[in-house]
């Protein structure tokens, strides 16, 4: 089943600036292993020591969180989209300020 998979542009390094990349997978962890197996360099972007998605790469299938589904267990059909979200730390510290 033909999937596919959108990039956002911090992983498109490791895709040959590919946004979009379509492989044929029935759930979401056979896609995300398809996509590694094709870019070996984003790998370890999106799966840790233990081969286990890293917990800041958020995973949406056509929409929706799939932390709300079956996680990488949820199967996916053709004609679906992912997208890969990583999590990016940073931004600015500020003080709210109460007057009273």
């Amino acid at each position: 089943m033909s999937v596919t998979i959108q990039l956002p542009t911090a992983l498109r390094t490791f895709t040959d600036g590919l946004s979009e990349i379509q492989v044929e997978a029935a759930s979401i962890d056979e896609a995300l292993r398809q996509l590694t197996k094709n870019y070996a360099d984003l790998k370890r972007h999106l799966f840790d020591e233990d081969d286990k998605l890293r917990s800041f790469v958020n995973v949406y299938l056509n929409d929706e969180d799939i932390r709300s589904a079956n996680g990488t267990a949820t199967a996916v059909k053709p004609g679906d989209t992912m997208m890969l979200i990583p999590a990016i730390a940073g931004g600015s510290i500020f003080t709210i300020q109460t007057t009273v």
